[in-house]
């Protein structure tokens, strides 16, 4: 049968070079069909997501819960940041605001961490050492917002220090060491006002110091943008709309206040940006190398420019098949062509090296053909074969991304096959004129064969210790899950992730769970809060807590002790800057006088010293002094009113945002769980998904996606590597029929993967989702390498470096290396991890085809019963 199979394929070729212009007319047609397809079938999809299987229970899971509270997909996110609170804070609003009237690129914007409620209720919210604490500093303020109350200047604040003073005077100097931040920014508001820039005072850090980060302000926009989804960045448009009213804020204007931004849909779009920046210039230079090598291999353009064509008539071929069969390209299948080329091109280069050394000038080119396609056709068909099964076994796996890869490179493979045996010797045929013969064997080739015959059994030794120590890399070698490290860290949207990664409140990788009502809620977040590899648990509860009229007793004795702030009655009059400079010198005066009760490092003494430089400077600098120190003076003692006339929370007061964020229309609660910083290794948010799900089995979120893809994906390697090596297997046998011929290719072949994983680990390469491709690429290279060297010793040949075969599949590796090399070059980290394993693989092959196979087939010795003499 096979016989009979090699004979059709030699009969294909014989007639397409005898109809070449039949061919070539055809070949035409179905290359316009398949352009037009492309065009208007094939979509690129960029959605992560969508490279796993909607049937795997995980990821319906997150379905579920993304359909529950879809608030939190297709996120653009602004993040707001300001030396103070109350700078972060106002621009965050007015960011709001103006994203809120541009209804052609925002569906909706919103500040979580700003509200009415959370104004009036962020005091009753608090745990209740938090609470303590924060009311404290509010009173412990209080002489030093008294005068501010009715007098809001300069003047009034040199008063309120007055005060402080007078409680040194009294002993109470250690007393003020909670408040040395607060006082020391006041010191430094002072010196730059002097100094003749205004740089204005946080009162917030001033009245609660506990609640305020020492980096400054820092809050959040979350934006729900419109998407195109016809472009290729479909929230690109509605990012930069954002970006440019987030420079019409004031504060960014001033460059006070740092708008940057992340989320899902900017990681999405900057996610392909990356896979295609600088595509154009690698492309034009692999093409560039990739015909410097055709140059080399094959000598003449009338055999470079048929390969050459034959090869992108295969890949368009190719797309066309993809845009039928599957419709889009995901983030893995799209680096297909790259593959494509650097597979299909080996056909190519076989079949015109052969016929290269069977041109005689006084031989006719049919001759030339059909001789070669005797030869070569079973190998390359095989070789073909082979390779699709090993790209085609992961079309059954739940990796939807390679599975589709998988099918598309498969059938690309047959193309490419189809292509070499009709196109490429239609064109040769058009373009043939007799030649002499050439030398086309390996340069140094049969000296090489010579020493691996003589020195074979030393030669598989150091392959058995290589193999060995392959062993150890493949067991040892790490699995890196997590996502963001195949991305580029030098994009916006990943430095601003990057920099909320150590805060417990935005980590990325949390965890999700729903409890049936607010006991069961607070039960489950209790048992959680237990686990150590959990850093924080939020839930509905903690926006009604349990114990409401203890703190609602507090703030109430709270603000009745802040009266006089919260209530001034008479304001005085606006105070002249002379009025000022009296009160500096005079309050310096005061810090003067106790200084021998302060510690030397007091910033009360700063204060002192910085009051007797303003009471001697002019009115521009008092101006700005008093600018500076009152400017969110009123901003933040209306938020003081607020949060001292908090109210009792039930679920039915809650603010519908928030309901809508904390609570399913079913009742039930969200329960978030945050890790420690450990999870930000694989084997750490391994630990935290595991605990978090022996309490809370049908928890999801983003660590349990990490992890679980992490597992898919293994799991699909597992079960594709299995699948592909029985498939070849097969193949082999039933081609080859002799279990030892076929073992022969097989042991090549566990060999190049075992030094693959030697490479990587000598080189420190972790695998990652998108390295872990080029198992399928090791396969289908390693395969047609093997198999044109066992196919030459089956046929008798004892040359094999020296041979013409070694020559083409060493120019075939170079191409084939030329267009990994152009992903290992890429700015897409994920991607340039990808070719550099490539290579690595590649050159395992080469070392394997090259050094390992030689020696086997020289300790066998000659083939028992060569298949052909010729």
């Amino acid at each position: 049968m096979f016989r009979a199979i090699q004979k059709g394929l030699v009969w294909l070729v014989d007639r397409s070079g005898h109809y070449h212009f039949i061919v070539l007319a055809l070949a035409a047609l179905v290359t316009a069909v398949s352009l037009y397809g492309a065009s208007t079938r094939l979509s690129i999809d960029t959605d992560a997501d969508h490279l796993f299987s909607a049937q795997l229970p995980w990821r319906q899971q997150s379905m579920a819960f993304a359909k529950q509270f879809p608030q939190f997909s297709d996120t653009l996110t602004a993040v707001v940041r300001a030396p103070t609170a109350e700078e972060a804070r106002i621009a965050a609003q007015a960011l709001n605001e103006k994203l809120l009237q541009d209804k052609e690129h925002f569906h909706s914007s919103s500040t979580p961490g700003i509200s009415p409620f959370l104004n009036r209720e962020g005091l009753l919210l608090l745990p209740q050492d938090e609470l303590n604490n924060t009311l404290d500093s509010m009173l412990q303020a209080q002489p030093l917002l008294g005068p501010l109350a009715t007098d809001p200047s300069a003047r009034g604040l040199f008063k309120g220090v007055d005060l402080m003073v007078e409680g040194v005077r009294h002993g109470m100097a250690k007393d003020l060491s909670s408040y040395d931040a607060a006082l020391g920014n006041v010191a430094q508001t002072i010196e730059d006002a002097v100094a003749g820039h205004a740089v204005p005072l946080s009162w917030q850090a001033l009245l609660t110091p506990n609640l305020v980060s020492a980096s400054g302000g820092q809050e959040f926009v979350l934006i729900h943008p419109v998407l195109d989804h016809r472009a290729l960045e479909p929230g690109q448009v509605a990012t930069e709309a954002m970006m440019k009213l987030a420079q019409e804020l004031p504060g960014v204007k001033s460059g006070r206040v740092r708008v940057n931004y992340t989320g899902s849909v900017p990681l999405a779009d900057e996610e392909f940006a990356s896979l295609t920046d600088r595509a154009g210039p690698i492309a034009l230079g692999s093409s560039l190398l990739l015909v410097f090598w055709l140059v080399l291999a094959l000598g003449s353009w009338r055999l470079i420019v048929p390969v050459l064509i034959t090869l992108v008539v295969g890949l368009i071929y190719t797309l066309g098949f993809a845009s039928i069969a599957v419709g889009r390209l995901n983030l893995i299948s799209v680096a297909f062509a790259v593959l494509f080329v650097g597979l299909a091109v080996d056909f190519g280069i076989q079949f015109g090296v052969r016929l290269h050394a069977r041109q005689y000038s006084d031989r006719t080119f049919d001759d030339s053909l059909h001789e070669t396609a005797n030869r070569v056709v079973s190998q390359i068909g095989l070789a073909a074969l082979a390779t699709a099964c090993g790209f085609l076994a992961f079309a059954p796996t739940d990796f939807t991304g390679v599975a589709e890869l998988g099918i598309i490179a498969g059938v690309g493979m047959l193309l490419a096959l189809l292509c070499t045996l009709t196109v490429l010797p239609a064109l040769l045929r058009l373009l043939e004129k007799g030649s002499p013969h050439a030398e086309v064997a390996l340069p140094g080739g049969a000296k090489a064969d010579a020493w691996l015959s003589r020195n074979r059994k030393p030669v598989l030794a150091i392959f058995i210790v290589l193999g060995l120590a392959g062993l150890w890399g493949a067991i040892t070698i790490p699995f890196d899950a997590n996502p963001l490290h195949t991305k580029r860290t030098d994009s916006e949207a990943m430095r601003t992730l990057t920099s909320l990664m150590d805060d417990p409140n935005t980590n990325p990788f949390t965890m999700d769970a729903l409890a049936k009502d607010l006991p069961s809620a607070k039960a489950l977040s209790a048992r959680l809060d237990d686990l150590p590899e959990v850093a924080q648990v939020v839930s509905g509860v903690d926006f009604v807590p349990t114990d409401q009229d203890e703190k609602l007793e507090q703030i109430s004795q709270a603000s009745d002790l802040m009266f006089a702030v919260l209530n001034p009655g008479e304001m005085a009059a606006k105070p002249s800057y002379d009025e000022m400079r009296a009160a500096a010198r005079e309050t310096s005066d005061s810090i003067a006088s106790v200084a021998n009760q302060l510690p030397a490092n007091s910033p009360l003494l700063r204060i002192g010293k910085a009051l007797a430089a303003l009471a001697k400077g002019n009115d521009t600098q008092m101006a700005m002094a008093n600018q500076a120190l009152t400017q969110f003076l009123p901003y933040t003692l209306k938020q003081l009113a607020d949060s001292l006339s908090a109210e009792k929370i039930t679920l039915q007061s809650l603010p519908e945002d928030l309901r809508r964020d904390w609570f399913t229309a079913d009742g039930k609660v969200r329960v978030q769980v945050t890790p420690t910083a450990k999870a930000q290794k694989t084997e750490g948010l391994r630990d935290f998904v595991q605990a978090v799900h022996k309490v809370a089995p049908d928890a999801a979120g983003s660590a349990v996606d990490t992890i679980k893809a992490a597992d898919t994906i293994l799991d699909a390697f597992r079960q594709a590597a299995v699948s592909a090596t029985l498939a070849i297997g097969v193949v082999l046998l039933l081609v080859l029929r002799r279990l030892r011929d076929a073992g022969l290719v097989i042991a090549t072949l566990l060999m190049s993967a075992l030094l693959t994983a030697l490479l990587a680990r000598l080189c420190g390469l972790s695998i990652n989702f998108a390295n872990i491709i080029a198992l399928p690429l090791l396969l289908g290279v390693g395969v047609s390498f093997n198999i044109y060297f066992v196919m030459n010793w089956r046929h008798g040949m004892r040359l094999f470096l020296g041979s013409p075969t070694a020559r083409a599949i060493l120019f075939s590796a170079l191409t084939t290396g030329t267009a990994f090399g152009s992903l290992a070059i890429a700015r897409h980290p994920g991607t340039a991890s990808m070719g550099l394993v490539l290579l690595l693989s590649l050159l395992a092959v080469l070392l394997s085809t090259f050094a390992f196979l030689p020696a086997m087939l020289y300790s066998i010795g000659p083939c028992d019963k060569p298949i052909d003499k010729r």
